[in-house]
């Protein structure tokens, strides 16, 4: 079995909602500054994700609730992100024991609190694996389920096949996020390639929130309303 055919027998095998492969060629210069050589040195990017249980996310309205929250925190967040690790060391072991580097990206991470950035993107890798594009909420939005999907990511030097080219913009006139937002931490503003975060999106604003439910409540400080409220997420689950 050659790589690409093992690789996607994984995917079918293990029920992966998104796969994607893609040049990350296009955005070194952006990974190299958020990430420096570590990551950049890789050319390609397997990109995987994992579609959130809608019937959790659909509560997101009701969060001040704590088993509302406590199951948000735990089904669409931290088993999520646990079953997304163990496929990435998967995958991450195929392709090494083909002979060709391999580098994991954990599924959620921050290696810089005061930027509040990961090393790298993993919504830019599917985005430019075709999988989607970057929606004015800051997350991937997949046409069919919307952001409701969480994100991990191997770096390669593998040559896998590219699976597709980046989606265009689709949120046309839509400022639902924007609105719905408690803490007004979004501009509204389209996302483009090389403009940095903060001209659409205040990442501070959103951590000092979710701090405060935490230390207010004694709950898990939960949001996610800007995830909730997107339409191509909430046509799946009406």
């Amino acid at each position: 079995m050659d790589l690409d055919a093992e690789v996607n027998h994984v995917k079918t095998d293990l029920g992966i909602g998104y796969f994607g492969i893609a040049d990350l060629s296009p955005a070194r210069e952006a990974i190299l500054a958020q990430g420096g050589e570590l990551v950049a040195k890789y050319p390609f990017a397997i990109s995987i994700g994992l579609i959130l249980p809608h019937a959790i996310v659909d509560q997101l309205p009701n969060r001040a609730e704590r088993v509302v929250a406590m199951n948000y925190r735990h089904h669409a967040y931290d088993v999520i992100n646990q079953r997304l690790d163990h496929i990435t060391s998967r995958l991450n072991d195929i392709v090494q024991r083909a002979g060709y580097r391999a580098f994991p990206i954990p599924a959620s991470q921050i290696v810089d609190e005061e930027l509040q950035i990961g090393l790298f993107s993993h919504k830019m890798a599917a985005h430019l694996a075709g999988l989607g594009w970057i929606g004015k909420n800051c997350l991937l939005i997949t046409p069919e389920n919307g952001p409701r999907v969480r994100w991990a990511t191997i770096l390669t030097d593998a040559p896998l096949r590219i699976s597709g080219e980046p989606v265009l913009e689709q949120c046309g006139e839509c400022v639902e996020c924007v609105e719905i937002c408690p803490v007004r931490a979004f501009t509204g503003r389209p996302f483009y390639a090389g403009e940095p975060r903060e001209a659409r999106f205040d990442a501070f604003k959103c951590d000092r929130y979710f701090q405060k439910l935490e230390e207010k409540d004694l709950k898990p400080g939960v949001c996610g309303m800007c995830l909730y409220i997107c339409p191509y997420g909430r046509q799946v689950s009406t």
